[in-house]
């Protein structure tokens, strides 16, 4: 596999790493129909978990196949796919080697009712990693909550010992619980911070959701306006987190949240190639929808991100 000069860019900024890490960090930078551009698009499959199986693939029932997702991103042309242990076990014979896969290692589900200190259950280890032939984990972290310092210890303990054996780490950052308001959650100031926090704490990858112009602390907003930070547009609010994460040394891909139209799945990936961030991880968006339907979706923001469309 030889590297393109954007590349080998971006992995120079992962000083601290080392050449296996860098190697599988390289795999999912170079895979796909963005490989090599310092663009991609990731399919999250986790929906399972959080939501329940009717609410994530009874929309498209295709969908609750293992099988199903892993082909939607071979023939899509992904940089990876992402999804728990069990549906990457119900797959990764059949399909090893074939896409660069991301084992989320922790899980919530909607059945619990931790309110101020959400939290995950860590559900599957590096070695289960090693063992499925996957590129990185997954972690998700939730700053803001009660309970966001444990999940901080581990994963700080998850990082070192997947980098150590040479995998690459992706962080979920996702601002919740405490004395977050729902707003908040999605705030400016608030998704720039849980990036830049996913950064301190060793990310290769990071995913946040796309910010608003809402701003959830004081102080911060009196920053926001002293300094004239530029919020108003969604591009201009990609490129001030994509500034957080050490101007811009950090691979940034944006939640494509909640089903919702074409256009404004679109609109979303023109603003994030236009305010620098790498790219999208979207999931409910492409694989709820008929399986041609999602093809044709996915291969638009493939064109977007290539500054075609």
């Amino acid at each position: 596999m030889k590297l393109t000069r954007k590349v080998r860019e971006i992995l120079s900024w992962y000083e601290g790493d080392n050449p296996g890490t860098k190697a599988n960090l390289a795999r999912i930078l170079m895979n796909g129909k963005l490989g090599g551009s310092g663009k991609m698009v990731i399919l999250p499959v986790d929906q399972g978990f959080e939501h329940g199986p009717a609410r994530s693939f009874a929309p498209n029932p295709a969908a609750y196949d293992p099988h199903y997702h892993f082909q939607l991103a071979l023939d899509a042309g992904l940089n990876a796919f992402a999804t728990p242990l069990g549906m990457i076990e119900a797959g990764a014979d059949t399909f090893a080697g074939q896409v660069p896969l991301i084992l989320k290692v922790n899980s919530s589900n909607s059945l619990n009712r931790e309110k101020d200190a959400p939290t995950q259950a860590i559900t599957a280890s590096v070695d289960d990693a090693l063992r499925l032939g996957c590129a990185a984990i997954g972690y998700t972290m939730y700053p803001g909550s009660d309970a966001a310092f444990d999940m901080m210890e581990d994963l700080r303990e998850l990082t070192a010992e997947a980098k150590a054996a040479g995998l690459a780490v992706v962080v979920w950052s996702y601002p919740r619980g405490g004395d977050l308001s729902k707003d908040g959650e999605t705030g400016m100031d608030v998704v720039a911070y849980a990036a830049h926090m996913a950064a301190l704490m060793g990310a290769n990858i990071i995913k946040v959701k796309l910010p608003s112009d809402h701003l959830e602390q004081d102080a911060a907003a009196k920053v926001y306006k002293s300094e004239k930070i530029k919020i108003k547009s969604q591009a201009q609010r990609v490129e001030h987190v994509m500034q957080s994460v050490f101007n811009q040394k950090r691979v940034v891909v944006f939640s494509g949240g909640a089903k919702k139209g074409a256009g404004s799945v679109y609109d979303d990936a023109r603003a994030i190639r236009d305010g620098g961030g790498n790219g999208s991880i979207i999931g409910r968006n492409t694989f709820q929808r008929p399986r041609e339907e999602a093809l044709d979706m996915l291969g638009t923001i493939i064109r977007i991100y290539q500054g075609k469309e």
